[in-house]
């Protein structure tokens, strides 16, 4: 195998593939990137087996190929490397050497026959979002995600496509986040399932502005297809002291260039309905930045043993109370539009602070029965948080 490539991109690419690849891995080709070369096109592909991810870019092939090459010894080799084309070849034996300016480089490899193949889609459901509103989703859910490995179920985020509607749901059994959004798809394309963390931190993290992600689902996998934008590629020297112009980089077209697949977590979600209360008896509007900087103020005197704030709600006043017997006691109050009759809850504070830090809603609206019931954050948008109320001293 002989290409050339950007710099720039290569690095980009790694930065975004290297992060499924386990440190502490007992298969040594886990711990490789493969890179396929045909066409005009390098492939990079990285996998812990649970989750995997691909990641196209242009390059110019000499000689078309493939090899596994350690991906984050590749990453460390590309992030030092001067600015420019950079020239990889591979031998034989799958040692690839490395030119970039005047700096030269030779890593061993595993031959490409070894690294385990992504799964194949065939028969999948599919459906189409934008990248915006699938990340906007996951960030609204992914904190209420359980990392009690005892209840696996609950160790990702619940998709189900049902009823022209992608409900989004998390939970770890003290609060729970739901999400919904409305999307067109045949009847015969309803199906659900659990995405696990690991590839909902990649999502979110890989998920852009722009553009739509093509989703597919089978029975025990998820994919997600997108097109991301690539670093630019530098325009070649000017040719006898002309410019070329329009050489920065653009997609050569709008077809997929990243692709993440996922295992589905076994097991049947909870019947996450049943918790959400069907009445409330008190419902306060509140601005959304004034409750979380009272919030994170009060839970500056929580401990380990005292960890909830009080809210205490009077007319036309939001009393924030956190006491702690071997630490002290703060006190934050807000102006609030309240009519209603004297009611105190306590809530662990980082629960409630949670979905108040990944909205963009300036009003929320709190849901209330008793200090002994659920609470309920909702906002004007397909969206509910209920929160699990803690014991007041």
């Amino acid at each position: 195998m002989k290409i050339t490539v950007s710099k720039d991109q290569m690095l980009e690419s790694l930065q975004q593939v290297q992060t499924v690849v386990s440190t502490r891995t007992t298969l040594p080709i886990l711990s490789n990137v493969l890179l396929r070369a045909s066409g005009e096109t390098l492939e990079l592909t990285t996998t812990d087996l649970d989750v995997g991810i691909q990641r196209k870019i242009s390059a110019d092939v000499a000689k078309p190929g493939a090899t596994s090459l350690p991906a984050r010894r590749l990453f460390s080799i590309f992030r030092e490397l001067p600015a420019g084309e950079a020239e990889i070849e591979v031998d034989e034996k799958n040692t690839a050497s490395i030119r970039c300016g005047s700096s030269f480089f030779k890593i061993m490899g595993l031959p490409a026959e070894e690294f385990p193949p992504l799964p194949k889609f065939d028969g999948g459901k599919h459906f189409k979002i934008a990248q915006a509103t699938l990340r906007d989703m996951f960030r609204k859910t992914a904190y209420a995600i359980s990392n009690d490995e005892t209840r696996y179920v609950l160790n990702g985020a619940f998709m189900q496509f049902k009823a022209d509607k992608l409900t989004m749901v998390a939970t770890d059994g003290r609060r729970l986040a739901l999400v919904e959004q409305d999307l067109e798809f045949p009847k015969a394309n309803e199906v659900e399932g659990i995405l696990p963390t690991k590839a909902v931190n990649e999502l979110m993290h890989l998920l852009g502005d722009k553009g739509e992600v093509h989703v597919v689902v089978t029975e025990n996998q998820m994919a997600f297809e997108m097109q991301v934008a690539s670093a630019p590629v530098p325009a070649p020297a000017a040719a006898a002291g002309k410019e070329e112009k329009g050489k920065e980089e653009k997609p050569k077209c709008d077809s997929p260039n990243l692709m993440i697949v996922s295992k589905l977590i076994e097991g049947n979600y909870p019947n996450y309905r049943q918790v959400i209360p069907s009445e409330c008896k008190e419902r306060v509007t509140l601005e959304r930045e004034s409750l979380l900087v009272a919030l994170r103020r009060a839970s500056l005197l929580c401990t380990e043993k005292s960890n909830s704030v009080k809210l205490q709600f009077t007319k036309n006043n939001l009393a924030v109370i956190a006491k702690s017997p071997d630490v002290g006691e703060a006190r934050e109050s807000v102006t609030i539009n309240y009519k209603g009759k004297e009611v105190a809850v306590a809530f662990n504070p980082e629960y409630l602070m949670d979905p108040l830090r990944n909205m963009d809603n300036d009003e929320v609206h709190l849901e209330l029965i008793d200090e002994l019931s659920p609470g309920v954050l909702k906002v004007n948008a397909p969206f509910l948080y209920v929160l699990m109320p803690m014991r007041m001293s």
